[in-house]
């Protein structure tokens, strides 16, 4: 995304607001709980803790919501957010919303115990597998649990998918006369100084997503992101990369008018840009085909645990799905939905086209690949 976060539809601010960084205090002593001592805090599902009804009248008696790094045009969150408040009456609050998928993380671990510590999270999946083994995440499995892929949930319920894409190359038709449709494209000399990530790969999940796509287009593999790495340097050297993080701002100013990033933010910012002049291309690269979801989790130790309970069930009922694909993002349940029919079919149809099946990279591999980015990163863009 253009935001350095982990993670396509405008929207007027509603109620959202920022929690002050520096604000201190404890978590509120007495978890939401059912006059039979069921704690929220502790539940696995709604039914354990005695329904949807008891749920939603727990979370409303907490009447907020805290959540971090969700940027109101990111894969449509500000309809999700309006659709939640409006839907309940529970106030969301919105920390950073800009920020990694890694400050999500460092949000949890550093407000242990604190009112203001983020609730809920929406992580890139390599962060949702190292927070899961940190022992952040909270088992919970919403209604839909069964219908989501064996593949993209963990078996714990600590983490599930929720919405994906594939990396693709967002280009500004105006500023650059030949727009690239390849990784190969990249390295030609006409595109000095225009090519960007939306992050740093070893903090942001779609830059992450980025770099793994160019190892795949370069004769890497899942086992294998160093060719992504050995990509960009080479990016570097000819001139063509640009470390500037790309934002709306800095396309609208013309800082970034190539952008690596998922398909479903390029193809809304093209529909968003077009009111301001900037004619925004899209295209997923066929040499560097990659596809990744990102994942939502419940904080271990949310200071509001039935809220942040029932946003989970909220982003995985029909409504909150089909919000997501409204935003060009293809939702985790969308197999399930289709056969149900309860998918929005319109919108289904305007997503990018991909050709094939997508595969999706083990734990073992994601880690291993955090791991040489976290060595090597630095040194590639150097310079």
């Amino acid at each position: 995304m253009f935001q350095p976060r982990t993670a396509v539809l405008t929207g007027s601010l509603a109620v959202v607001a920022a929690l002050a960084l520096s604000a201190c205090g404890a978590a509120p002593d007495n978890a939401s709980a059912t006059t039979d001592g069921k704690s929220a805090a502790t539940a696995t599902s709604a039914a354990d803790f005695g329904g949807m009804d008891a749920l939603v009248k727990a979370a409303k008696k907490e009447g907020t919501l805290h959540a971090i790094a969700l940027p109101r045009d990111w894969a449509n969150y500000g309809a999700l957010i309006d659709g939640f408040q409006k839907k309940y009456g529970i106030k969301i609050e919105v920390e950073n919303p800009d920020g990694s998928s890694q400050d999500e993380i460092n949000a949890v671990t550093s407000r242990k115990g604190q009112d203001r510590a983020p609730d809920v999270l929406d992580l890139g999946s390599s962060f949702a597998l190292s927070a899961a083994q940190q022992g952040l995440l909270a088992p919970y499995q919403v209604a839909g649990y069964d219908d989501i892929p064996a593949s993209q949930k963990d078996a714990k319920a600590r983490w599930y998918n929720d919405y994906g894409g594939y990396v693709s190359i967002g280009c500004d038709a105006e500023r650059v006369k030949n727009c690239p449709t390849t990784f190969a494209d990249l390295l030609k000399p006409e595109y000095k100084g225009q090519v960007a990530l939306n992050g740093n790969p070893t903090k942001s999940g779609s830059a992450f997503g980025g770099v793994y796509a160019a190892a795949l287009a370069n004769g890497g593999s899942f086992d294998d992101i160093q060719p992504g790495l050995d990509f960009f340097a080479k990016l570097k050297k000819n001139g063509n990369y640009t470390p500037v993080e790309s934002t709306p701002a800095t396309v609208e100013k013309g800082e970034t008018p190539i952008s690596i990033d998922w398909d479903y933010l390029n193809a809304g910012y093209a529909d968003e840009f077009t009111s301001k002049g900037v004619d925004w291309k899209v295209a997923v690269p066929t040499d560097g085909q990659f596809s990744q979801y990102y994942s939502q989790a419940v904080n271990k130790d949310a200071p509001h645990p039935a809220a942040a309970r029932l946003w989970q069930e909220y982003l995985y009922s029909a409504e909150g799905q089909n919000l997501w694909l409204a935003g060009y993002a293809r939702p985790a349940l969308m197999p399930a939905m289709e056969k149900a029919g309860t998918l929005d079919r319109t919108a289904a149809a305007k997503l990018p086209q991909v050709t094939g099946a997508p595969a999706f990279p083990t734990e073992a591999q994601q880690s291993r690949a955090k791991e040489v980015l976290a060595q090597g990163w630095a040194k590639a863009v150097s310079g």
